[in-house]
């Protein structure tokens, strides 16, 4: 399986997708490591935190649970664990290992971050989501009530062990919800990615060895080339946020009840690609392939009773708005997108009416 190596401003890191990696974890914690700290939920940690406690057996290690839900993705439990860790005898010279899905991997990267200032973390995420998504890049933060990550930091990790094996047993809503997110690396980049996706939709729905390596493959080595180039998003990064500005508004206003995150990214696709194709960018038989590609890994819940005019007064929120001006990523063809400011907000209403749909 291949092995990727971010290169980030402060050391380099390497993204491992691997079946079996995380029984190799000890190997990838910093040298003189101190104290090891596992964030994890209690649900992950008891059935398959096994491994990974083999995989430490002999380092010093606790573990810390975190309540591992949307809407609890707040700086209050972060302060709880970090008196934990120096109950604990946590120093300058622990490590964090992130262990869970993408609420685990940005809150304890975050804790990491900000915990003496800063000390190491190891991302080892168990759902397909935080394995293409939350893992790698070094963005770590929790949510304010008024909108979604908007309290955070860049902290790179000292790797990312990838262990495809851990998503046999992934609840099949969760495994959807992070393939929009490849779906997502496809449309933005991947062509042939995209075409993949398309052609054995079966192979990967029915979560065949094979299939679900290769998309993972994919899309880890498009993210890790993307932050590679621009580690603190002021450029081509901003290319991953395609079906975010739309998504994070519809989870803010849900209070993250109604959908798991994936589902948000897949309605917020579904806006941008109309909105491309309306505005100018993308051509409709190119927008018609992007859509069907969404709807073949389906579904999406139901979103009755959502307010058009609520998600259009929360875009200006998102974090990705600059000087009062939202940023949408819109698609100009399948594996090319560009990032627009100027849009029409009428334009807007009806994208987010259409999805809505």
């Amino acid at each position: 399986m291949p092995s990727f190596r971010v290169a980030a401003a402060h050391h380099a890191y390497p993204v491992v997708v691997e079946r079996g990696i995380v029984a190799a974890a000890a190997k990838y914690l910093p040298d003189k490591a101190g104290r090891v700290f596992v964030v994890s939920t209690e649900d992950v940690w008891r059935h398959k935190g096994e491994a990974l406690a083999k995989a430490l057996d002999g380092r010093a290690h606790e573990v810390l649970f975190l309540p591992g839900t949307e809407e609890q993705k707040r700086l209050a439990p972060l302060e709880a664990l970090a008196e934990e860790m120096v109950e604990r005898g946590g120093d300058r010279s622990s490590v964090v290992v992130a262990f869970g899905g993408g609420i685990v991997n940005d809150m304890a990267g975050f804790l990491a971050a900000i915990f003496m200032r800063g000390i190491p973390v190891v991302q080892v995420p168990t759902t397909l989501l935080a394995q293409v998504d939350a893992s790698i890049g070094g963005k770590t933060a929790v949510n304010l009530r008024s909108g979604k990550n908007l309290i955070g930091s860049f902290h790179p990790p000292a790797a990312v062990l990838i262990d495809p094996a851990v998503l046999d047993t992934l609840p099949d809503r969760e495994f959807r919800s992070g393939l929009w997110e490849i779906v997502k690396a496809g449309i933005i980049r991947e062509t042939a990615l995209f075409d993949y996706l398309g052609q054995h939709c079966a192979d990967v729905l029915a979560r065949r060895p094979e299939a679900v390596d290769h998309i993972i493959a994919e899309s880890v080595r498009m993210k890790v080339e993307v932050v590679s180039a621009d580690e603190r998003e002021g450029d081509l990064r901003r290319i991953l946020n395609f079906g975010h500005t739309f998504g994070h508004a519809l989870e803010t206003e849900t209070a993250y009840q109604r959908l798991v995150h994936g589902e948000a990214v897949a309605f917020g696709m579904r806006a941008a690609t109309w909105l491309g194709e309306k505005a100018g960018y993308c051509p409709s038989p190119e927008a018609a392939r992007i859509h069907e590609l969404i709807r073949l890994y389906g579904p999406l819940p139901p979103l009755d009773g959502i307010s058009a005019n609520r998600l259009l007064a929360l875009l200006v929120h998102d974090k990705k708005t600059l000087q009062g001006k939202v940023h949408f990523v819109l698609p100009v063809k399948v594996g090319e997108v560009a990032v627009v400011s100027e849009v029409d907000p009428a334009l807007v209403r009806q994208a987010i009416v259409f999805a809505l749909s």
